[in-house]
């Protein structure tokens, strides 16, 4: 169906007054003929590509193709660079920038002649931070990932770009693995373009953004240097014009029916906790009601259907040639919203029906899955008043519920110094907890989560202790790690008075997470707690630690809640 309705880009390039002048000439520069500026939607490639960011540096390839595809329905595509997040060596961390990012898209696309956007997304907060920033303006918005790596590849096994790292403390010290085996494994874990091939925040996102219906059918598991993530980048640029002319908005398709599905997929592929961040802050900018209870509500109860690395044995090269994405979506329709709508116009379940499983080691059904009841678990109780969350499949049984005495680290660097201290009084029992890794602490509120055990544990031969902490984990990890506890330390939660010895209880199956000391000694303590001092006096870090929300809220800044919309009254002259 087409829309009459009078393009965006038609005030700038419409016009036969002095500004329409202005702007045509100027870009008749690049050598633009006549009929560009004569009623062609202008489609803005947003592209995170840089050299900075490893798994998004393929994307100039694909934005050409995607401009072939744009080029092809009768657009004119108009590609435009934003800021670029590389999970692999942005310090602090890059959720300190993820807002910052939105911001550049929000700004970039409503300041511009664009009428419809793709956004070309890859490394972990790459594909939030472009949803947000577009969710913000309200235009017809698709979504093309960048893909995984290829397996990595280590002396005749599959490894897991992202979660081989989480191991290396203990293969260097305990599995005795020399610097060339360490070297070795470096050189084949990544070995190809894409983002991480695990079941880690990248993949997550990708399959998030499939679930909530922005990517034609089946993009999230191609692998980047599949020729057919080639095809899907041209076919996502033709089918962009046509959703200007149908004026099939973001607000049309992400609706609380799509917010709902994501997370039944999510728990079904046993994705990331950032997940939950993440959601939470898309929802944020449309108005969307979502709470972090909704996330135990709707997804606690979803089979783990994907065999995956960290929950299960496999890569996201083999999840594609097991059907992908599509096969999870109609596997999972008794749990959906299946009439609602995506981008191809088309509804989630009809965009699915025809999916076919090749490997059912790879992808389970309802009926047998790998694991009952595996979505995330929100707990509550003193320690976390607002709420803090579980990932169970990546856990340890056995700690589930478990009682611990604290063990505590006043922030990393206390952490880093003391935690392989031989004489630290600490055993496989405790709890290790850790402060000042919230958002507002750190800042940025980093993947730290999940912190290596004490070496002399290692070399004992244990392999999991229940970890607490106001910060994140990568999704690449696992363990039975307690994660994005509100109030964070920083603002005077109760985890920053959390001393050594106190006794702490865990019950995820009770939903429980409980600091055991009297509520007389706790006013006591938080009588004598003094707030530590801001990490950042000026500039963009000064803003975020001053607007930034809390965990349970997805951790945007307050006045980047809701969106501004596309219109731009004031001309430039």
């Amino acid at each position: 169906m087409r829309n009459n309705k009078k393009l965006r880009s038609a005030d700038w390039f419409g016009k036969s007054d002095k500004m329409g002048f202005v702007h045509r000439s100027w870009f008749r520069t690049q050598g633009y003929p006549d009929d560009y500026f004569q009623n062609k939607p202008v489609i803005g490639i947003c592209n995170t590509w840089s050299e900075l960011t490893p798994c998004n540096g393929h994307l100039r390839d694909i934005a050409e193709v995607v401009k072939r595809g744009v080029i092809e329905a009768g657009g004119f595509p108009l590609e435009f660079p934003v800021t670029s997040l590389g999970e692999t060596v942005m310090r602090p961390t890059t959720m300190l920038f993820r807002n910052l990012a939105s911001m550049d898209v929000e700004e970039s696309i409503r300041a511009n002649p664009i009428d419809g956007v793709v956004l070309l997304t890859g490394c972990d907060k790459t594909t939030p931070s472009t949803i947000m920033g577009a969710c913000s303006v309200d235009l017809p918005t698709i979504v093309v990932p960048g893909g995984p790596m290829l397996n990595g590849r280590f002396r005749g096994e599959c490894i897991g770009s992202g979660s081989f790292n989480w191991l290396i403390k203990e293969k260097q010290n305990v599995e005795n693995y020399t610097a060339a085996d360490i070297n070795e494994v470096e050189i084949g874990v990544a070995r190809s373009q894409g983002h991480c091939m695990t079941m880690g925040t990248a993949s997550t996102m990708a399959c998030m953004a499939e679930s909530l219906g922005l990517t034609l059918p089946g993009a999230a598991a191609i692998p980047a240097v599949d020729a057919r993530k080639k095809v899907m980048a041209q076919l996502s640029g033709r089918r962009i014009v046509e959703m200007v002319r149908e004026d099939l908005k973001l607000s049309r398709i992400l609706t609380r029916a799509a917010f709902e599905n994501a997370i039944v997929i999510n728990s079904a592929i046993g994705g990331s906790s950032n997940f939950i961040i993440h959601l939470l802050a898309i929802a944020g900018r449309l108005g969307v009601p979502l709470t972090l209870e909704d996330f135990d509500a709707i997804g606690s109860k979803v089979p783990l259907l994907l065999n995956l690395k960290p929950s299960g044995k496999y890569l996201m090269e083999d999840f594609y040639y097991a059907g992908g994405l599509p096969v999870i979506i109609k596997e999972m329709q008794s749990w959906l919203h299946n009439k609602a709508i995506t981008v191809n116009g088309k509804s989630i379940s009809d965009n699915s029906a025809v999916a076919t499983c090749y490997n059912n080691d790879v992808i389970a059904t309802p009926a047998a899955p790998l694991q009952q009841n595996a979505g995330m678990a929100v707990l509550k109780g003193n320690l976390c008043e607002n709420g803090a969350v579980i990932k169970p499949s990546a856990a340890s049984p056995h700690l589930l519920k478990h009682r611990g005495r604290a063990v505590v680290f006043e922030n990393i660097e206390d952490y880093h110094a003391r935690i392989d201290d031989p004489d630290l009084d600490i055993d496989e029992h405790c709890i290790i907890v850790l402060k000042g890794v919230g958002p507002v602490g750190y800042p940025g509120m980093p993947e730290v989560g999940n912190v290596d055990l004490p070496l002399k544990l290692l070399q004992k031969g244990v392999k999991d202790m229940v970890r607490i902490s106001d910060g994140r984990m990568s999704g690449t990890a696992g363990g039975t790690v307690v994660l994005h506890v509100s109030p964070e330390s920083s603002i005077g939660g109760v985890l920053a008075l959390v001393q050594n010895g106190d006794m702490i209880e865990l019950d995820v199956a009770a939903r429980k997470l409980h600091l055991d000391v009297p509520v007389e000694e706790l006013t006591a303590r938080k009588a004598q707690w003094q707030s530590p001092t801001p990490m950042a006096t000026r500039g963009y870090v000064k803003f975020y630690i001053d607007h930034v929300q809390q965990a349970h809220l997805g951790a945007d800044l307050d006045v980047l809640r809701g969106g501004s919309g596309s219109e731009v009254v004031r001309d430039l002259h």
